[in-house]
């Protein structure tokens, strides 16, 4: 472990201390961002999948560049480590539909994928009715309600993915996605109306990724945080079915699939019993793992303001190894996120060179389990180390731009708070612009780390790469971002490429280095944007 630390720390170079914020700011370079990421995304490093060697393995590397940049152990006990208590799940679900006569099998890995979170050995479903609940969304302040007061106790609930489509800019957030659309909810709503399992529909479009994606994660072990009630209050089946396989269901019961997506999307829509049933096994493996997420403190230099914080994120895990596959076995994760985690301690090492430091402390957390449903991230939003209340901001990373420099940056979830203004500000002075979220419909604000720190009220950041190629042809962003979709996102092709250019990454993380630096230095803290659904939640 220690070879990987010292090469890095050869080739880095040590940087020279006492610089103030315009020096610390331009030492950002893509050649120790390449080589973090290069070594993170290594085969020995085994995918970062927590609970495993390559979580070992990882967690060590972060500790040894935190004191090797100089930052103070960020848990108040004097580690850099938050100790995250898991389960990791391995299900086995196989199941039938059943309509009339007609058996329809589910085949799983192929069309159909499921987990049960229950923390016991066996759960089983048997003759439960099917009923269609549109989206499955009960949003009061949108005067929307799938469920219409049926009773639906016992039932499995077939739904759609992503939001009710809405020309109307009024109707939840018209194109953009809200957190109604994200599958964690409909699991929520699920388990809230005491379903005996769910059922969502994939689509490609809707949903953001391919079926392939789905597989590739939920076919492996699956995490949660440890719960005092062993989970027993989640909906006992958690699953997807492909788009053709639905079809064939709904077409066994005389329904057709487009005619009920239609009617989904309107406000009067009601439940539809279908007249078929479901029937469920899974069978579990459950292990504790204590996982763990690591945190570097850099110390504000204003006794006044010292003790609030800005925090840095980003999550250093990764899919792991599937030993089961044919050919690569390791989903290495280059981009996504060990591009993330190297830009993580590339700000580090820019701060730590500052003098004098921000008059606000610096947090440089990288969490654990952000694949497997932010968990890291809701596990410290939940216990935090510093109280979120003195806690002013969050900027996270999740991916870098690999393709080159940008004339603009992406904002995801564009109007939800001041951090935008800095953003603004700043970006202003590369000569570069910000705009909006090309495919808000895909709900990335909802789908990182920095959701879990909005949840709680904590105004949080996150951006993504440009659209606009410095000497790129139109359409060189939507191409490069649906190839990556296609062929890398969450499968072991995720490495690094000879094509890499780094320095629009660079560009990035300087910017992002500005908001940072600028919120620790005002005397004024960040503030949620009028129609934020974040605005009103009070931080404790």
């Amino acid at each position: 472990m220690r070879r990987f630390a010292l090469a890095v720390a050869i080739s880095i170079g040590v940087w020279a201390c006492g610089g103030g914020a315009k020096s610390a700011r331009d030492g950002i370079s893509p050649i120790p961002l390449l080589r973090h990421t290069k070594v993170l995304a290594g085969d020995e490093f085994e995918g970062r999948g927590p609970g495993t060697t390559g979580e070992d393995k990882t967690v060590a590397y972060l500790i040894e560049q935190f004191r090797r940049i100089g930052l103070e152990p960020g848990n108040p006990d004097g580690t850099f480590i938050q100790q995250v208590p898991l389960i990791g799940i391995r299900s086995q679900v196989t199941g039938s539909l059943q309509v009339g006569a007609k058996k329809i099998e589910l085949n799983p890995l192929k069309d159909f994928v499921g987990v049960s979170r229950p923390q016991q050995e066996a759960n089983a479903v048997k003759d439960s009715e099917i009923v269609f609940v549109g989206y499955g969304v009960v949003a009061p302040e949108y005067s929307w309600d799938d469920y219409k007061g049926v009773d639906v106790k016992g039932k499995t609930l077939l739904m759609l993915i992503n939001d009710p489509p809405a020309a109307d800019q009024q109707l939840f957030k018209g194109k953009a996605m809200t957190y109604y659309g994200r599958w964690t909810y409909k699991y929520e709503i699920a388990s809230e109306k005491g379903a005996a399992a769910a059922i969502i529909v994939h689509e490609t479009g809707p949903a953001g990724y391919p079926f392939e994606v789905v597989t590739g994660s939920w076919g492996q072990e699956n995490f949660d945080l440890a719960r005092p009630d062993k989970n027993q209050g989640r909906v006992p089946v958690e699953s997807w079915v492909s788009l053709d396989k639905a079809r064939e269901l709904l077409a066994a019961t005389g329904q057709d699939f487009e005619s009920l997506k239609k009617l989904a999307a309107t406000r009067e829509f009601k439940p539809v019993v279908l007249k078929a049933k479901a029937n469920f096994q899974a069978k579990n493996s459950i292990r504790e793992v204590r996982s763990r997420n690591v945190i570097g403190k850099l110390v504000g230099s204003d006794p006044k303001l010292r003790d609030e914080y800005v925090v840095y994120t980003a999550h250093w895990d990764h899919l792991g190894k599937d030993e089961k596959r044919q050919g690569d076995q390791i989903f290495n994760g280059a981009l996504d996120n060990a591009s993330g985690t190297a830009g993580l301690l590339e700000l580090a090492q820019a701060f730590a060179n500052m003098a004098p430091r921000p008059k606000r402390s610096i947090l440089f957390l990288s969490v654990t389990a952000e694949e497997k449903g932010l968990l890291g991230a809701r596990y410290y939003a939940e216990n935090p180390l510093y109280p979120l209340a003195q806690t002013v901001a969050n900027i996270n990373m999740d991916g870098v731009n690999q393709w080159g420099k940008t004339k603009d940056l992406v904002v995801v979830g564009t109007g939800q708070s001041s951090l935008e203004d800095t953003l603004a500000e700043a970006a202003k002075e590369q000569d570069r612009i910000l705009i909006d979220d090309p495919v808000p419909e895909k709900g990335y604000y909802y789908r990182s780390d920095h959701f879990e720190f909005a949840k709680k009220g904590v105004p949080a950041l996150y951006t993504n790469s440009g659209e606009q190629y410095i000497d790129k042809p139109a359409g060189f962003a939507r191409q490069k971002r649906d190839e990556y979709t296609a062929k890398d996102y969450h499968k072991p092709s995720d490495e690094v490429k000879p094509d890499w250019d780094l320095t629009g990454a660079v560009e990035d993380l300087k910017l992002l280095f500005e908001v940072g630096y600028r919120v620790a230095q005002s005397d004024q803290q960040p503030q949620w944007k009028d129609g934020s659904e974040f605005k009103n939640v009070k931080r404790q």
